[in-house]
């Protein structure tokens, strides 16, 4: 009988996605292990490859559709001795009156027997005259309108990766997603003239969500200045040690605090639902990641255990995965607490918006030398200015000024991280 290639779900809060390109047309004859098309997600592109063997009997979803339902069927697979005479009509399906055709849905983790299966993306394997680039290189060249076609790539067999298109643009990992963009001018009824750069799915949904926390969730802010005099010596000496091995940053301590604060003070590793208020075991720490596509948090998860070096390393890791858009559902999904740090830009000091359903996120600043007075004697000393956002729900203003006081004891003396 037919089967019916689902819209996965990639986690279990996704309820749409994007189907962003076909990699099979009808009448193609597809193996296991072949990619059959491109998901976008609200975080990531997926790739859906085929489990079971069989010829593509119809697309029912065109590429570049938007908002598809989880369910929705895609596609439908013929296997061997039947014809598009043996589909019939194809639905969504319904729990309590399911299709008569086999259905499979693609997932994260794919049962024995699935039609699809979702997995990171992966080199792309040669066919023809395609041009070989990874989903984010494509997604990049076509937003700047960069032609693939006369880039010679720098990846596996010649494939074109990011980093290629950056350099035909003569921009750099750090610019990538926010130059100018690219395309047809217009006016508009003032008279002014711009340029239209269609919104991603990871944009709509980030939009959507940050919204929905800010009119939902009732935000609470607290302020601390902390020298972190103590904490770049010692970032200084392990760096010396580690003699080029690996390197932490400033943002790999605050990480380890958090955590650290976290299990000290367990009323604020917490979240809100309408029935209870969780309290949270495990310091798992997200951290905001700029991308080309729009900001992720990637979680260094069970952080109070981690080293500075584990931390470092994790974090160095998730971040490249984030800008290559490679990161897996459950990289990114979850986590109990937020760090957004701006410092790198030269931010002294603001306020983030919660992540739900976390209950805090801390926005972390810039070191800036300051006189202070000490013993009635005036110093220098260098101060990061950090804000805690609350859910004022679960984490009212004692509650998060004795977070707050317990994370810059870690931040101000970083060797009690190690007791």
């Amino acid at each position: 009988m037919p089967i019916n290639v689902l819209m996965p779900a990639l986690s279990p809060t996704m309820t749409e996605g994007n189907l962003a390109k076909w990699h099979a047309k009808e009448g193609d004859t597809v193996s296991a292990g072949d990619v059959i098309a491109e998901i976008e997600t609200d975080k990531a592109t997926m790739e859906v490859e085929a489990v079971d063997e069989g010829v593509v009997g119809k697309i029912l979803i065109s590429a570049g559709t938007e908002g598809v339902a989880v369910n929705t069927p895609i596609a439908v697979l013929l296997e061997e001795g039947e014809s598009a005479d043996d589909i019939g009509d194809v639905s969504s399906p319904s729990p309590s009156n399911p299709s008569p055709s086999r259905e499979r849905e693609a997932e994260a983790k794919p049962k024995q027997g699935e039609g699809a299966k979702v997995a990171p993306a992966k080199q792309d394997q040669p066919k023809g005259s395609r041009v070989f680039a990874s989903p984010l290189a494509k997604r990049i060249a076509a937003e700047k309108g960069i032609d693939l076609s006369g880039i010679q790539g720098s990846g596996p067999r010649g494939r074109i990766v990011k980093a290629d298109v950056e350099s035909a643009k003569g921009g750099s990992a750090a610019s990538a997603g926010r130059d100018v963009p690219q395309g047809d001018e217009q006016i508009n009824e003032f008279g002014m003239i711009y340029t239209e750069v269609p919104n991603n799915n990871i944009k709509k949904i980030t939009a959507k969500r940050l919204l929905e926390s800010k009119q939902e969730v009732p935000h609470f802010y607290l302020t601390v200045e902390m020298r972190i005099d103590g904490l770049l010596a010692a970032r200084k000496d392990i760096n010396d040690a580690a003699k080029g091995d690996y390197k932490v940053s400033v943002n790999d301590f605050v990480i380890k605090a958090c955590a650290q604060a976290l299990q000290a003070y367990p009323a604020a590793n917490v979240s809100w639902t309408d029935a209870a208020t969780r309290l949270y075991k495990h310091s798992d720490i997200s951290v905001a990641v700029a991308t080309p596509n729009g900001l992720i948090t990637p979680i260094i998860k069970k952080a109070e255990g981690k080293g500075l070096k584990e931390i470092s390393t994790e974090m160095k890791e998730l971040a490249g995965k984030a800008r290559d858009g490679k990161l897996k559902p459950e990289e990114f999904q979850g986590g109990t607490f937020s760090i957004s740090n701006l410092g790198m830009f030269g931010i002294d000091e603001f306020s983030a918006i919660i992540n739900p359903p976390q209950s805090c996120i801390l926005a972390v600043g810039a070191g800036k030398e300051k006189p202070y007075v000490e013993n009635g004697e005036v110093k220098i000393g260098t101060f990061m200015t950090c804000t805690l956002s609350t859910d004022h729900r679960t984490v009212d203003g004692a509650v998060g000024a004795e977070f707050m006081q317990i994370l810059k004891r870690y931040i101000e003396n970083p060797v009690s991280m190690l007791v």
